[in-house]
């Protein structure tokens, strides 16, 4: 009897982590945006009824602007939504942009975070709040649309025109949304040569500076007076706000905590920052994640060589012990480099991650999945924690993550056909 039963719990395959083939036929689509060139998506949301939201940089023929898609659950454009199932537009008029972020408001409006390319070497933060047809909400910012603007050109940044899409770089845009509705958004500031300064800012409801935060509507991250770069924010529970990023030349990962009216959080890690090397090796944060415990994960990539990195802490930002000796830990796939670029928390308490190995044909699809102790959940990808897609000839780059009701996984990220194209990819989870 126990030979039998042996032998009928291997036969069972073990699917999490492949392809979802009757997801648009087979498994993967791309995201339709009328009349561009090209087009690249940064991030995806699931809406109630199930459907993704997908933010996306879509160059067409008079330059850069930001995209905002919606896809039904089968993978096909939702035509209900703005102009045969997507919108794309400017923050301000005369000016390219890239959408960046999507977030879904509790009262069902979309709200998207990008950068607006001031001229070619300056980005600023903008946004965009939209109903659920697509149709901007015209009581936020200016008729729906907002860019922010802090005195003395602080929430200026730095284009990055020079490196290929899906390695890190200078352009960087994180959001998220506080109980109360108000706004917190990243900036990363550039004064000259290689001093640069990160910005936590808040805006209320309305899109406006909300000058009760710090006194001033922002605060300015910077640890020892060195480089600061930040990538990623997250408002806890509790309302505290975590940032995470980078810190020096070469980078070492940064994380830092705020309260929610704009103090330093100093009960945390040290003095509230938090800066680490991989092993030795450099550190850059994409993606940090609250657990339900309170512990901190945050996932990226060490630097020279480029691998995926995960760290886990407890949450007054101490390492824990019990994951990887209290040590960051990195994951090396491919022969190039590889990089987890996002995150999601699952309500078991483990994360999903989205990232893509690094360099021309080898650039592929990466999508993982971790345990709630930061351990790699070996139940998932064939017993690697981890899958590697390969979409298309060359360069896949997958950037964003989002499960759905069913536990299936949402990726979103891009394939060079010729041009980019923006795509989404549905995976068993």
């Amino acid at each position: 009897m126990s030979i039998q039963s042996a032998i009928a719990c291997s036969a069972v395959r073990n699917t999490a982590g492949t392809l979802d083939t009757t997801f648009a036929g087979n498994g993967k689509t791309q995201v339709y945006f009328a009349d561009s060139l090209s087009s690249m998506a940064n991030d995806v949301a699931i809406d109630a009824r199930g459907r993704m939201l997908v933010a996306a940089k879509v160059t067409m023929a008079e330059g850069s602007r930001f995209g905002l898609a919606r896809l039904l659950d089968d993978g096909s454009a939702d035509l209900a939504f703005g102009r045969q199932g997507s919108v794309i537009g400017q923050f301000e008029p005369g000016f390219e942009a890239m959408g960046a972020k999507v977030l879904l408001m509790p009262d069902g409006n979309i709200l998207l975070a990008g950068l607006q390319y001031d001229n070619a070497h300056r980005t600023l933060p903008g946004l965009a709040l939209f109903d659920e047809e697509g149709r901007l909400v015209r009581s936020f910012g200016d008729n729906g649309r907002c860019v922010v603007r802090l005195p003395g050109g602080l929430s200026l940044g730095v284009r990055d025109i020079w490196l290929p899409p899906g390695v890190p770089g200078a352009e960087a845009c994180d959001v998220d949304v506080q109980r109360d509705g108000r706004i917190l958004i990243l900036a990363n500031h550039h004064f000259e040569l290689a001093d640069h300064v990160g910005l936590l800012i808040r805006l209320d409801v309305e899109g406006s500076l909300d000058c009760s935060f710090n006194g001033r509507g922002f605060v300015v991250v910077r640890h020892l007076l060195m480089n600061t770069w930040l990538s990623s924010l997250t408002v806890q529970g509790d309302g505290r706000v975590l940032v995470g990023g980078s810190i020096n030349f070469p980078e070492e990962g940064l994380l830092a905590r705020y309260h929610t009216d704009g103090r330093l959080d100093d009960s945390f890690a040290v003095d509230g920052f938090l800066t680490f090397k991989a092993q030795g090796h450099g550190a850059q944060v994409s993606q940090v994640v609250q657990q339900i415990n309170g512990d901190v994960l945050c996932f990226g990539c060490s630097r020279e060589p480029m691998h995926c990195l995960t760290f886990k802490m407890h949450s007054n930002g101490r390492p824990d012990n019990h994951c990887n000796g209290g040590q960051p830990q990195r994951l090396v796939i491919g022969h190039s480099g590889c990089q987890w670029s996002a995150a999601q928390l699952q309500p078991d308490g483990g994360v999903l991650t989205a990232g893509a190995t690094i360099g021309g044909i080898e650039a592929d699809f990466l999508i993982g999945r971790y345990l709630p102790d930061g351990r790699p959940d070996h139940r998932f990808g064939n017993g690697r924690g981890y899958t590697r897609t390969r979409l298309g000839p060359s360069l896949d780059t997958a950037t964003c993550v989002a499960a759905q009701a069913d536990g299936n996984i949402v990726v979103g990220g891009y394939s060079l056909h010729g041009n980019y194209k923006a795509v989404i990819a549905r995976y068993q989870g």
